[in-house]
């Protein structure tokens, strides 16, 4: 079985008893998703490629009501990192106080889990008991990934039982995959931006103790590092605070 398994509380290829057997066309769909990849090409942070996600995939699949993005945390723990509604963050929240739920499993089991009635769920049952308070009874929820990477959980909920059907399932996984390569990509443009305000604050820094010692820029480097590792500090915190305020302890 491959990492994307299936997990569902339904008999094993049957929808869901909500199904009303509506499809999404599959040139609708095309259509749709080409539209979410042009949309979140244009978005330039990773909140902001997770926040249209959330609010997107509500539209696009069917029976969903709000979403969430959990992304992982120390043991074995998450959060959540952007979502369309109150209930579906206070959805995370709980499932990181109770650290179990769907959104769990498919973050750190790699798999694609569909629950029909979180009230009657077996698998979670200090979740099950209190995602009532909250009105989420349906839940589906996909892992968001690229090569060697997970990035975090897109989750699914409803108010209803049995609001998702093998459609949704269908439409979330392929909206999923479009996702998870446009966050990727959202925070890897993130990272080569600060690794080259990271490189103008040292060199800045280097620039002002070579001036201030006369040294060469080796020197200035290796006394940066001695600051970074004495007073425990990154070493871009260390050449911000010299290039900020002049100072440099040691």
């Amino acid at each position: 079985m491959t990492s994307q398994q299936v997990e569902t509380s339904a008999t094993a290829g049957q929808p869901s008893i909500n199904d009303t057997g509506t499809r999404v066309g599959d040139d609708d769909l095309a259509e749709q998703l080409t539209v979410l990849a042009r949309d979140l090409q244009r978005l330039s942070t990773p909140q902001e490629v997770m926040d249209h996600i959330v609010f997107t995939v509500v539209e696009m699949v069917p029976g969903a009501q709000d979403a969430t993005i959990t992304v992982a945390q120390q043991r074995k723990n998450a959060r959540s990192a952007a979502a369309s509604s109150e209930r579906a963050r206070l959805f995370d929240v709980l499932q990181s106080e109770t650290r179990q739920g769907p959104c769990l499993d498919a973050l750190f089991e790699q798999e694609t889990v569909r629950v029909d009635d979180l009230a009657s769920e077996p698998r979670w049952p200090q979740l099950s008991a209190r995602a009532g308070e909250l009105g989420a009874r349906s839940v589906v929820c996909f892992q968001l990934f690229v090569t060697g990477e997970t990035l975090g959980s897109l989750d699914i909920l409803a108010t209803e039982q049995g609001a998702f059907s093998d459609e949704s399932e269908h439409v979330g996984l392929l909206f999923a995959s479009h996702a998870a390569i446009a966050l990727a990509d959202a925070q890897e443009l993130e990272n080569v931006r600060s690794a080259l305000v990271n490189r103008d604050v040292i060199g800045q820094a280097k620039g002002i103790l070579m001036e201030r010692f006369k040294i060469t820029p080796a020197q200035a480097f290796l006394l940066l590092a001695k600051a970074s590792q004495q007073t425990n500090r990154k070493l871009y915190e260390v050449a911000a605070n010299l290039a900020h305020t002049g100072t440099l302890s040691i």
